[in-house]
């Protein structure tokens, strides 16, 4: 009983330290002062200003540029190799999967600067392309480890019946194999998307002059003082992912119910 009381406690502490520092961001926001030392009243201006400021909504649109293009190719290419190695030979799949972690563990200083010494050598001109290409090069891998665990899970069988019942192999594929492991590819874009957002090492050393995401715009902003419009910024875009999250779960949850019926 005790055991449970203490693992209740620390449950909730390991909760508050993780949620803190975002729920203080989120009142501050609201701060009428532009100083983080104290509350001044609450006001609205920050988020007014926010769409105002061209810098950071120029940061944003790259922001999100960079994010959605490098999930949706991060998506394909992670979700064909998962689907590669998952059907090789043993030892090629072994040695594949070995390959995909070293860039997960991999420091991101060492994947941009190999990034930049690569696009230099190919004399690829630092850009928004290139950023777009290290954040897809970047987050294939975190994909491939989101969809390849859902094909060990999935029936080995599925697309051997499918292809005796007369779908040929991309129909059974798209049919039989895509919804078995959907979640996986979700939850691997889910990650890309959020990755990509949040990198500022792998963005900094391969952007060109005049391109610069949220992380680029924050990291310079910090030397004369974090604009409070950023809080407001961070706000929003903590609280669309949310929406997003909760939508997401609950789809999912009706998908599971709708099995159970049918079962």
């Amino acid at each position: 009983m005790v055991k449970d009381k203490i693992s209740k406690v620390y449950t909730w502490l390991i909760f508050v330290f993780l949620y803190a520092p975002i729920l203080i961001l989120i009142i501050y926001s609201f701060n009428a002062s532009r100083l983080r030392g104290g509350w001044s009243g609450f006001t609205l201006k920050w988020y007014i200003d926010l769409f105002h400021n061209e810098q950071v909504l120029n940061a944003l649109y790259n922001t999100l540029i960079v994010a959605i293009v490098a999930t949706i190719a991060s998506t394909i290419l992670g979700t064909l190799a998962a689907l590669g190695i998952y059907y090789s030979k043993p030892s090629l799949k072994r040695a594949a999967l070995a390959l995909n972690q070293i860039p997960v563990v991999n420091p991101d200083i060492v994947i941009a600067v190999s990034l930049m010494s690569l696009f230099g050598i190919l004399k690829i001109k630092l850009g928004l392309s290139t950023m777009i290409l290290s954040h897809i090069v970047f987050c294939t891998p975190y994909v491939l480890l989101s969809v390849y665990p859902k094909l060990n899970q999935m029936d080995q069988n599925l697309l051997e019946a499918a292809m005796d019942l007369g779908a040929k192999p991309m129909m059974a594929l798209r049919k039989v194999v895509l919804p078995e492991i959907l979640p996986g590819i979700v939850t691997g874009m889910l990650i890309a998307f959020t990755l990509s957002i949040d990198d500022f090492v792998i963005s900094f050393f391969n952007t060109g002059h005049g391109i610069s995401n949220l992380g680029i715009t924050i990291y310079s902003m910090a030397r004369r003082g974090v604009n409070p419009s950023i809080n407001a910024l961070s706000t929003i875009m903590f609280g669309s992912l949310l929406i997003l999250l909760l939508i997401i779960n609950k789809r999912s949850n009706g998908d599971r119910k709708g099995k159970l019926i049918e079962k």
